[in-house]
């Protein structure tokens, strides 16, 4: 987590600027700099083994050369004050959890959990807080689409962005689910036959298998037109959260940055109307989550 707080030390009123950021700190006081750099990508705990750099900033702005030596009291003096404001501050204790354990934890809400999403065209974007959690487990997308042109295109359902993000769409008259992995390239692709004129339930399945190195899920993704299976193969999805960088969860268009190379944003559907597009997701997730908080909650 990040803390920035700025304060004034009576009685001299002495300024200082203080933070942390996934375990780094640092303090500002009159001229002067001391921070520490803490990596929890690589290991959790042993704050007391992060060292402290100090700098002196009023004559080296650009931090080039770190003093710490040469003035031991002077860092002495500003890490006992980075303690003395994280704990007026609450921010003790510091938080060591990697940015993925951070960003995959669900915030509260107040509605019950579900199993399945419907959503509609011509909405706002849903905000990936409250829109269907996809990350970690199987899911489902179907859209109820009636196609009246035989130019038919555009998006039907979009979530996330180009650094990440997932949408299904309609160009060149077939059916196209594409997964954006971070942004890495090139795009998980699954494309259907030509489409013609008529009703259909368009949609996919992602069935989930493993865990990857980094957390990705790994498993099999299946494109479907009505019952029938269209196109398969290999996917991963990201553990992490699309609107670090991206917009909220949209249908009948792309909202802000498109999800895939395939289209520009905002990729409206034309040729044709959506009903409406359901997203259902294994209920597993929820057990989990009350694992986690009893594991939180537990007293020795």
């Amino acid at each position: 987590m990040r803390y920035t707080f700025d304060s004034a030390t009576a009685p001299t009123q002495k300024k200082r600027h203080y933070y942390a950021m996934l375990g780094t700190r640092g303090m500002w006081e009159n001229g002067w700099k001391a921070a520490a750099l803490h990596a929890p990508f690589t290991g959790k705990g042993h704050f007391d083994q992060d060292e402290w750099e100090l700098y002196h900033v009023d004559a080296d702005r650009s931090e080039s050369t770190n003093v710490a030596a040469q003035h031991p009291d002077k860092l002495k003096q500003l890490i006992a004050a980075w303690f003395e404001e994280a704990d007026k501050n609450l921010v003790l204790p510091i938080d060591d959890r990697t940015p993925m354990e951070i960003l995959g934890v669900e915030r509260p809400v107040e509605e019950p959990p579900r199993e399945r999403y419907v959503y509609y065209p011509g909405t706002s974007p849903v905000p990936e807080g409250v829109a269907v959690n996809v990350r970690g487990r199987s899911y489902k997308i179907l859209a109820d689409v009636e196609i009246t042109s035989p130019d038919c295109s555009g998006v039907i359902f979009a979530h996330g962005s180009r650094f990440g993000g997932h949408s299904l769409f309609i160009k060149d008259r077939k059916l196209h689910y594409v997964y954006n992995f971070l942004g890495i390239k090139p795009e998980q692709k699954f494309v259907s036959k030509e489409l013609k004129p008529g009703k259909y339930t368009l949609g996919m399945e992602f069935t989930r298998v493993t865990a990857g190195p980094n957390q990705e899920s790994l498993g099999t993704t299946t494109l479907y037109v009505n019952d029938e299976v269209v196109a398969q193969g290999d996917m991963k999805t990201q553990p992490g959260k699309f609107t670090l960088s991206g917009d909220g969860l949209c249908v009948g268009r792309d909202s802000g940055d498109a999800v895939s190379e395939d289209y520009k944003s905002p990729g409206t559907f034309k040729g044709g109307r959506i009903l409406f597009v359901g997203v259902t997701i294994e209920k597993m997730q929820y057990l989990d989550l009350e694992k986690l908080a009893a594991a939180a909650l537990a007293v020795d």
